[in-house]
Order: C-alpha cells, then structure tokens, then sequence
C-alpha cells in the first residue's frame, strides 16, 4: 500500500475469520464491502448488523466502486473472477492473516489458542475472562460469543486474543495462517490429522504446530495439554516457559473434586493464590479442559482468581457450539459445529453429562474436508455409538470427491446398528426431517452436527414440532418406524 486504505474489499467474507476481521475494519473506520458463495447464520446476521454492503456471486462488477485494498479468503482460487479483476485492476491485495498482523496485532500482547479441537470456545473464553476482569481485550474468534455478540473487537487494553487457525492462507500464502499471529503466549489444546485437503499425514499437521510454537519468544508462555501426547512432545521442544494443564496428575494445573450438575461443571483448581473453586455453566470432560488452559494462562499472567471465578460463572458460551436453539414439546434442539471424530464423540458425551436419562439424537452431516473422505470411516462409528439414534446425511457435495476416497455413510450407519444403536442413513434434509418427526419423541434431546448451515434443518425441525398434533402423555405414542436395514 502506498496510501492509507479507505475502502476494503473482502473475497469470502462469510468465512468466520473473514467476517470477524470485517467487524474489527468497520470498527476502525474503514468501509468494507464483501463476496462470498451464500451466507447463513449466525455470519450473516453479524454482517448485516454492521450494515456491510455483501454480495453473492463473485463477479467483476462487484469491484466497479474499485476498493483500495481486497483481503483474499484461503477459500479463494487464483482464478475466482473477482481475483482476476484485481489482478487487472492492479488493486493491492493481502491475505485475511496479513490483515490482521498489519492492522490490529502491532504493539499489542497476542494470545493465540491453538489446536485441532477447541479453539474457538478456548479462544472465546479467553476473551471474556479478560474483559469479565477489566482488561479490555482486542479479539478475533471463529465463531459468535455470545457474552459480546460479535466475533471480533479492538478493545483498548494490551491483550489480544486470536484463534489460531493451521488452515492454509491464501492461494499466494500455503503456508498456515497461525504464522502471522505473533504470539506472546499461546494455548495448544490438541494435535490430531485434520484437513486432509491440504495436510497429507500426522507428521505434516505436527511440523506445522511445530512451526508455530516455535514463534514465541523464550520470554513468553505455552499453556499446553498434558494429556495429549503430540502436545507433549512438541511442548518439549519450546525455549519458552511451558505450562501444562489436563486431566492426569503430573500436570501443573489440575481440576480436582469434579462434579456435574444442572447448572454445569463445578472444580476446584490450584493456583499461586491457594485452592479455587471455580464453577463452570459448560459441560464435558473436553470443555473442563478448556476452561483449565484459560484459567492457567490468565493465573500465570497475574490476573486474580476471584475476577476469573466471577467471570466464568456469566460465561454465556459460543453460537453453534453445544448451543440449544429451541424446546418444543418437551424436545430440545441443540446445535454444534463438530465434524471430526474426536469432537463428535466428545460433544455425545457432554449431551450425556447435561442431559442425563434422556434419549440422544445424534445427526450428522460430513460436510468438511475431512470428513467427507472415508479416512475417518471407522472413526465415525466410535464416535457416534455413544448416542441412542443416529441419523447421517449425505456427503456434502460429494461428487468433488474422487469416489474411491468418499466416505460411505451407509457402512457407517449399518455397523452402527448391530451394535446397538438404531441408525440409518438418510440422504437429504427433507427424508431427515420426516423420519424424525415421526419418530421424536417426549424428553428426547437431538443433536444437529455440520461445520455448515446443514439447509438450517434446526429451526426447520422446531417448526415442523410446533406443528404436529400432539396428545399430553407422548409416551401412548408408538412411533412409525424406517425399515432397519439388513445386516
């Protein structure tokens, strides 16, 4: 840039780090414009919230107000027709990391929560501590916290918190986005094979977090997950100061004395200040673990207990992560972005923990990368099997990939069921929408898991249940039944 930007143009703004960073440039002053495929939920409200001019469809002529700079999504090919205009046009243009670095992280303390699993409810709390303890945080999230009602803010306070993505950057950039987020101290929840479009193995996924934790300075912080072995073993490798937190003892921080109820998950947890009891509204064995790593960050950093413990207690959560959408008669909706095995399985055991003796819908749609190959194909039936009906959707736009790679959802869904739990799998939304409907049932809970919009088959069930006859005692109710299929 030879010039202070005015207009800024963003290619893939339905993205959650693109309209995240969109939040932070309107909030600066600047006028931001944006392109993407479609736009749905919660993205699409924050965006028209802040009155941003979107547009569906690349094309050029969405570049006829000629923008002073464009951020490129990584979901962006060279030859997108807006890129192309640009290149033509000779307008500068940077990645939504590059962005980010050049406009909000200089001179300020980055905090990045890193990790195949957890980021973005890690990285939201972390957040919100901060701000719960007056300290005004800066933050970029993946996702809606609910406590701020965006994804992103400046905040005036030393602190800025970043979810630190190993996607790669831009179709110019390959490398992971997390590289530019210069951080001070970092939170690395896990490391797992993920993104199977981009990484090739295990191996690969490793050297990347590698590459990152080597960023921080040898006067910085690594808050790492003891109970991951991977995490561990690249721990290991950092100058910095590591801190390690889980489940096992040997680890620095501990949650001790655990008990779950209605209200979420109580815990007491060593500090520099002596025992805290600390009271979280999230449940789960991997949430717990995401409140400990935030709480070891922000104790090892200075911050008192009691403005944390006071803090996680208004912890209203993240949109689409363990969110209830709706209740209707007597059933409750609960959407979740969870889409790799380890999480789905994770997600199955905290509805376990928050919903005790209730029957568990589990509904699944393999919509990313990954999960529409068949890598994790056995993976899936474990994850799954913890719930009492299962109900898997079609692969999300299956014929981009090479059918020998596909994941077989019908192999999943029949192994499933001679192990115990009635699944089936049920090709698209509307057959979905049908065989729930006639099967629900009095005090079920169903679980709705898609890293996309999934044709927002929530609030359709919701209406579809606030329409049906209903008698007082459902438990008369036989429900019609799906043909099992045979083994």
């Amino acid at each position: 840039m030879t010039h202070q930007p005015h207009h800024i143009h963003l290619l893939g703004i339905g993205g959650t780090g693109m309209g995240a960073l969109a939040t932070l440039l309107v909030e600066a002053g600047y006028r931001v414009t944006g392109t993407d495929v479609e736009l749905y939920p919660p993205m699409s409200d924050q965006l028209a919230a802040l009155n941003i001019k979107t547009f569906t469809g690349y094309a050029p002529e969405n570049l006829a107000e000629r923008p002073d700079l464009v951020v490129v999504g990584n979901v962006i090919t060279k030859t997108n027709p807006e890129v192309q205009e640009v290149l033509r046009l000779g307008v500068p243009y940077v990645s939504m990391p590059q962005a980010l670095a050049d406009f909000f992280l200089t001179k300020r303390s980055s905090l990045v929560v890193a990790g195949t699993h957890g980021k973005t409810t890690t990285a939201t709390l972390l957040a919100w501590l901060l701000s719960a303890a007056e300290e005004d945080p800066g933050f970029l999230i993946g996702g809606v916290p609910k406590n701020f009602g965006k994804s992103a803010a400046i905040g005036k306070g030393p602190f800025f918190v970043v979810e630190g993505d190993e996607y790669d950057t831009a179709f110019f950039d390959k490398g992971p986005k997390f590289l530019h987020y210069q951080p001070q101290a970092a939170i690395l929840t896990s490391v797992e094979f993920d993104h199977a479009d981009i990484y090739h193995s295990l191996d690969e996924i490793k050297a990347a977090f590698r590459r990152f934790i080597a960023l921080i300075p040898p006067d910085g912080l690594l808050i790492a997950c003891g109970d991951d072995r991977n995490v561990k073993a690249l721990a290991r490798e950092v100058p910095c100061r590591t801190i390690f937190y889980g489940a096992n003892t040997g680890n620095d921080y501990v949650p001790q004395h655990v008990l779950t109820g209605p209200e979420g998950t109580s815990f007491d947890l060593s500090t520099s200040s002596g025992t805290v009891r600390f009271q979280s509204p999230l449940f789960g064995d991997h949430n717990l673990a995401n409140v400990t790593a935030c709480l070891a960050l922000l104790c090892e950093s200075g911050i008192s207990p009691t403005k944390l413990r006071d803090g996680l207690l208004r912890f209203q959560g993240v949109k689409r992560r363990q969110e209830i959408v709706g209740e209707s008669k007597s059933v409750t909706i609960v959407d979740d972005f969870a889409h790799h095995p380890t999480a789905i399985k994770k997600t199955i055991a905290a509805m376990r923990s928050r919903f005790p003796g209730r029957r568990l819908w589990a509904i699944f749609e393999p919509r990313s990368h990954t999960s529409r190959r068949n890598i994790f194909q056995k993976d899936f039936v474990d994850a799954l099997k913890g719930a009492d009906r299962v109900v898997i959707a079609g692969v999300y736009k299956s014929e981009l990939i090479p059918e020998a790679e596909q994941l077989d959802p019908q192999k999943i869904a029949d192994t499933l069921f001679l192990m115990g739990p009635d699944a089936h799998y049920i090709p698209d939304t509307p057959s979905i929408l049908e065989y729930v409907i006639r099967n629900i049932d009095h005090g079920d809970v169903v679980l709705i898991m898609s890293n996309g919009g999934f044709d927002d088959i929530h609030h359709k069930l919701l209406e579809k249940l606030a329409h049906r006859r209903i008698v007082d005692d459902m438990s008369k109710i036989r429900p019609s039944r799906v043909p099992k299929p045979r083994s």
